[in-house]
């Protein structure tokens, strides 16, 4: 059994609470975002700035006491120790930039729908470098759902975080969603401040800012963290994924799951390569996750869309950022869903999900997978396949696929060379179902993806 022992975490500091009036039908039914920057949003950007299918029961793994309680696998893993599962959704929207919902609603949503993270990710587009909070009042509400957060939507949000936040119950997180139509979407979490588009086409301001400490005249993004969102939904793909060292760390995500859609063939059929390939083959080291991306006003429970299994040692924000920061999580469509996996080299420790594994500087070696899925007892005897995805070029490669029988703990022996490319995921799939966006012909993963691992590294020791 693999042990796993960080440090202990501290409580987060609590912020007052501050109220915004729901929106009324009207409001509701106001031009949003989406419609008014489709298409021709991104023209404007430039010269601004120069559940049936999954087989998945309704419900959600939750707390106690909560309505969704009664489905969902067992907290704690069957192959390591120190930490237990929680479930979270790290991307949703409100009226403070293109949702319909009023930001006063969504964390007791959330929390009612069994989860136990959960994070307000508003867009950070154009608001600070066009008119700010100086105009807000004289605009027409609509007006932040064309521009996106403004300082007081992002205080708004804070405050509303604030006020759910209960460690040991429920961790709510302001964060934001840095978006450029024409190259991509971040997520930014746990940052002070939020920093909106300042030069179009470029990756590079987002990642200095993420790098620069706050200070009183610039503020900056060092200690947040941060996710590539719907990989390849933008045509310019994070000008295919520009890689900085200097953030690694930092950027710790990569959406597999969004809304209902699995990423990992995205704008294959479109002659671009796999967007999970060209992110680890250029040197990121994200880990993978699944997300809502909630724009309208039940967030948290449309059962069948994205969310992540966060494994953390303490229920806080301190706890949740850590289990982030080490890839300690994994990517699912499926509520109450348990994912732990370890691999073992021969003669070696196990090392969790999200971890490097020292390999012998021989050519070949052996790893040994294992993977402990549990959901609820309609799961048990499920007949499931787990395919051990390797990088490659257009799509990764499969060196290994193994049918398997929802139950006892999978073993999957596999050999691996580190002339091949130095990460290792698992796909956890239902063979009987399709790929909605498949790959290449006969891949093996133009199956329904069940689950992600986050990946494994392999070094050399």
């Amino acid at each position: 059994m693999c042990d796993d022992h960080p440090a202990p975490d501290h409580a987060p500091h609590h912020l007052p609470h501050r109220e915004l009036s729901a929106p009324d039908a009207a409001t509701r039914a106001r031009l949003t975002r989406r419609s008014a920057l489709g298409g021709a949003g991104a023209g404007l950007l430039v010269a601004g700035a120069a559940g049936s299918l999954l087989g998945t029961p309704t419900g959600a793994a939750a707390a106690p006491g909560s309505p969704a309680a009664a489905t969902g696998a067992a907290r704690t893993s069957r192959l390591t120790r120190g930490t237990h599962l929680l479930h979270a959704d790290l991307h949703n929207h409100t009226l403070l930039s293109d949702g319909d919902g009023d930001p006063a609603d969504a964390f007791d949503s959330m929390r009612e729908a069994g989860l136990d993270v959960a994070a307000l990710t508003d867009h950070a587009t154009l608001s600070d470098n066009l008119l700010g909070d100086v105009l807000t009042d004289l605009l027409p509400p609509e007006y932040t759902q064309v521009g996106g957060l403004t300082r007081r939507g992002w205080r708004a949000t804070g405050a509303y975080a604030d006020a759910a936040n209960v460690d040991g119950a429920f961790t709510a997180i302001r964060g934001f969603e840095w978006s450029e139509p024409l190259i991509g979407h971040v997520n930014v979490w746990f940052s002070e401040h939020y920093t909106d588009v300042l030069q179009a086409g470029l990756m590079q301001p987002l990642l200095s800012w993420l790098r620069r400490e706050p200070g009183l005249v610039l503020d900056g993004g060092a200690g947040a963290l941060a996710g590539f969102n719907h990989p390849g939904r933008e045509p310019g793909r994070f000008q295919e994924f520009v890689y900085d060292e200097r953030v690694r760390d930092q950027v710790v995500g990569l959406e597999m799951f969004n809304r209902r859609d699995d990423y990992l063939f995205e704008g294959y059929a479109d002659g671009r390569d796999s967007p999970l390939c060209v992110c680890l083959n250029n040197g990121w080291r994200t880990g993978l996750t699944g997300v809502t991306d909630e724009h309208g006003t039940d967030w948290g429970f449309p059962e069948g869309k994205g969310r992540t299994g966060l494994w953390v040692r303490e229920h806080s924000r301190q706890g949740v950022k850590r289990a982030m920061r080490q890839r300690r999580f994994f990517a699912t469509r499926t509520s109450g869903l348990r994912l732990d996996a370890t691999a073992t080299p021969r003669r070696g420790r196990s090392v969790r999900m999200g971890g490097v594994v020292p390999l012998p500087p021989r050519a070949r070696t052996t790893l040994t997978l294992r993977l402990d899925l549990a959901r609820d007892r309609s799961w048990r005897g499920r007949r499931l396949a787990a395919q051990v995805l390797r990088p490659g070029t257009d799509a990764p490669v499969v060196a290994e696929v193994v049918d398997f029988e929802v139950g006892p703990v999978l073993e999957v022996p596999v050999k691996v060379d580190l002339a091949d490319g130095d990460w290792v995921v698992v796909r956890v799939s239902d063979p009987a179902e399709p790929n909605a966006t498949p790959g290449p012909q006969d891949h093996p993963c133009n199956d329904l993806a069940i689950a992600y691992t986050s990946p494994w590294w392999l070094e050399t020791r």
